[in-house]
């Protein structure tokens, strides 16, 4: 089971503001531990949404919108994708996530489950997405 520990935004993440050394230090050790348990899967920051755009969909037209975006409750500042046995196991290792904000300020991560290609019925696009999950590659 895959699960995205999901790190919500704040005002100092979307002006650029890096966190004090303390708390790269605790996400540090809390990757490797992740690591020595061979459940991370991948882990990152994200630029701010000054850098980034949206696409809107209306009918069949697309519209590109630059950032940034003002409403930093729902933006997402960075994730660590993990991979256990169980729902309970996600739980247990993002309680242990670090405050992404820093110790004693206000922030909150989110948890999702992944889907798998088992949750979706049999179909040709889904044995479209079984060949590209089984290509090697580069």
């Amino acid at each position: 089971m895959r699960f995205m520990i999901i790190v919500k935004a704040t005002k100092e993440s979307e002006v650029g503001c890096m966190p004090e050394e303390e708390l790269f230090a605790e996400m540090a050790t809390y990757h490797e531990e992740l690591v020595k348990a061979g459940v991370l899967l991948d882990a990152s920051g994200l630029k701010p949404t000054s850098t980034g755009w949206r696409v809107t969909y209306s009918g069949n037209q697309s519209t590109v919108v630059d950032g940034p975006f003002s409403e930093t409750k729902e933006l997402i500042a960075g994730y660590t994708l993990i991979q256990v046995d169980s729902r309970e196991a996600a739980l247990e290792w993002s309680r242990r996530f670090p405050n992404p904000a820093g110790r004693g300020k206000d922030a909150s991560i989110e948890v999702r489950q992944l889907f798998e290609l088992e949750d979706f019925g049999e179909s040709a696009s889904m044995e479209r997405f079984r060949e590209m999950e089984n290509r090697p590659r580069d």
